[in-house]
């Protein structure tokens, strides 16, 4: 209920005031368990995908975005509930296969997940190499990815910033890519086939410069 509110209110005022370009909506299947794999350029990503798609998106985000403290704790932690995003605990031992488990939940229910292949947002613009827990998802699952390409978000609230700015956006969804060909393969090297299609498949999209290693995140 508070989903469909907030993206009944929030939907058509964040378009009336960035004024997105979005691209591909039939590209999303309406029903069933469905991947969205996107680039990742800025915190505010997990808020625009799941307002520009047209079926609800979920999206893991950590625990510290509901526990926030002032006015800025309090919007950030209503915002993230409102979208239904589940919180996650990061840095911790097991972190990244509980996160991926909790993913799994969400896809046996039938909806659609949000996942960002790179694993961090990229601080440069440039598009890093796949992490294979998007692949072990699709193919564990047996759902379908859609890639997604974002752009101008970097510009809406970059890094250090901390009052989002109005910037116009571009948010292409792409065609479903299938893996079912891969399940009977052997793992290793089919998550590594269906996350480097993946990320193919995003590059095509964003045109972003290409990075042959992973992207790390900052240390803290």
């Amino acid at each position: 209920m508070l989903f469909l509110l907030t993206r009944t209110v929030l939907a058509p005022v964040a378009r009336l005031i960035y004024r997105p370009v979005i691209e591909g909506q039939e590209n999303i299947p309406r029903t069933g368990p469905l991947l969205l794999a996107s680039n990742h350029l800025s915190f505010i990503d997990s808020i625009v995908i799941p307002l520009a798609a047209p079926r609800r998106v979920v999206f893991l985000a950590k625990s510290e975005y509901f526990t926030g403290h002032g006015i800025r704790g309090v919007l950030r932690r209503w915002l993230f509930t409102a979208l239904g995003a589940v919180p996650v605990e990061r840095g911790t031992l097991g972190a990244a296969q509980e996160a991926l488990d909790a993913a799994l939940e969400i896809l046996k229910d039938g909806l659609a997940f949000g996942i960002y292949p790179e694993g961090t947002r990229s601080r440069d613009g440039r598009l890093y190499r796949g992490r294979t827990g998007v692949a072990w998802l699709a193919l564990t699952a047996g759902c379908p990815v859609v890639p997604v390409a974002l752009s101008g978000t970097q510009d809406i609230q970059p890094v250090g910033s901390r009052i989002p700015r109005i910037r116009r956006v571009t948010v292409r969804f792409g065609e479903p890519l299938d893996f079912s060909h891969l399940r009977d393969a052997k793992p290793g090297p089919a998550r590594r086939e269906a996350t480097d299609a993946v990320m193919a498949a995003i590059h095509e999209l964003s045109g972003q410069e290409v990075v042959r290693r992973y992207n790390q995140p900052r240390a803290s």
